[in-house]
């Protein structure tokens, strides 16, 4: 159980640290995208670079590393651990994976916010809280016009959904990590938080004036 686990783990980790937003902008116009506004290499920053195609391949493929990260962890406790609990499976898999995507090993533990990578592996491990919290981050979002607003209102909400919304089993592990992962993308929202409150974050399709 204890190697399954750890494949698990480690195999979660490398799939969600593919920094995608990175390659796609080296790839494709050999520029490096943490010389880019926030420095960020999440589908937000690939978007404001002037990027709206490879933002939204950053966000797909963001979410997809995610969604597999969850799905093969399934797998894997299925063909070595078949009394392991599925959903703490998921949810091992799932913290691991957005770790991956916030720490990854190969841009030196420096990551994205872990947005679209969260909502990839709750959209395989709880896919009605998943939607739900998306769809909160549309509302705020379209309201606000605050990017960093509407993921932190809409991970926040997560784990209230997932107990809500869940069927089956909830086990403690599960609703543990769902909490931990949306702390920690508050956190990574940091400096955002520091600007909301002074009143001078950037709105999204808002151009500041001098």
């Amino acid at each position: 159980m204890l190697l399954a686990s750890l494949l698990i783990a480690v195999t979660s980790y490398l799939l969600g640290s593919i920094p995608t937003g990175y390659l796609l902008i080296r790839i494709f116009r050999g520029q490096d995208i943490r010389s880019f506004g926030s420095g960020n290499i999440g589908a937000t920053n690939v978007l404001r670079s002037g990027g709206k195609g490879l933002g939204a391949a950053t966000f797909v493929l963001d979410v997809l590393k995610g969604a597999v990260s969850v799905w093969l962890g399934a797998m894997v406790a299925l063909a070595f651990m078949p009394t392991f609990p599925h959903r703490d499976a998921q949810a091992l898999a799932a913290l691991f994976a957005v770790l991956g995507h916030v720490y990854p090993v190969w841009l030196r533990f420096k990551g994205g916010k872990g947005v679209a990578t969260a909502f990839g592996v709750f959209l395989v491990a709880a896919p009605l809280a998943a939607l739900t919290a998306i769809g909160i981050f549309a509302v705020i979002f379209a309201l606000s016009r605050y990017v960093s607003l509407a993921s932190i209102v809409g991970a926040a909400s997560f784990p209230l959904f997932a107990w809500l919304l869940a069927r089956g089993d909830r086990p403690v592990f599960f609703i543990a990590v769902q909490s931990a992962v949306a702390l920690l993308i508050v956190a990574k929202h940091h400096q955002n938080i520091g600007r909301l409150l002074a009143g001078t974050e950037s709105r999204f399709g808002v151009k500041k004036t001098a």
